[in-house]
């Protein structure tokens, strides 16, 4: 993490790193360098660009293409728009809210994934392995409970194009981080 690590947590222009795990506490991904475009006190929006990826398995790859990340204390999923030539495409996370501390932004990924293409499109990821790690760690009725509510408050957000499913929202955001990236490239004249 590239901000100052006192109390005041990542300000805008700040990068920082995710981490995600899983139920049982083992690190299931981490993305280095995601440059913060907007803290709240409920929320962070980030934005990756060709960001260094490394799996558990120690596998490492590199973004393709610039995405904005959503993040919030209070939603049981986070939101990747991924800026692409034929559109934007969305990939949801259905995960704990975030927690941030001076390593990472951090949050235990539950399987089941929402993919919205550009048309509209939608698909449910995951569900056999959402099945499958629910039984191997127990998952509790109450988190079972917690993630379908999250996944109907996620469609209703897809289907009337709120907060990062709007276009406004993906313009508003890419361009502030261009200016950010042109800042910081004055800066190193």
């Amino acid at each position: 993490m590239s901000f100052d690590k006192s109390n005041r947590g990542p300000r805008e222009g700040d990068f920082i790193t995710i981490k995600s795990y899983k139920h049982d506490g083992s690190l299931h991904r981490t993305w280095r360098d995601t440059m913060v475009l907007k803290t709240s006190e409920n929320a962070i929006i980030g934005l990756n660009d060709h960001t260094l990826v490394t799996e558990d398995d120690g596998r490492r790859w590199v973004t393709r293409e610039p995405a904005i990340v959503y993040f919030h204390k209070k939603y049981w999923f986070n939101i990747i728009a991924m800026i692409r030539d034929n559109g934007v495409s969305y990939y949801c996370n259905l995960a704990s809210p975030y927690v941030l501390d001076k390593e990472a932004l951090k949050y235990i990924d539950y399987d089941l994934d929402i993919k919205v293409f550009p048309d509209g499109e939608k698909h449910l990821l995951d569900a056999d392995e959402y099945a499958a790690h629910s039984k191997k760690w127990h998952y509790p009725p109450e988190i079972d409970k917690i993630l379908k509510a999250h996944v109907k408050i996620l469609v209703d957000w897809i289907n009337e194009g709120t907060g990062p499913f709007s276009q406004g929202y993906i313009d508003v955001w890419y361009a502030r981080y261009q200016y950010l990236m042109q800042q910081r490239l004055k800066d190193r004249r």
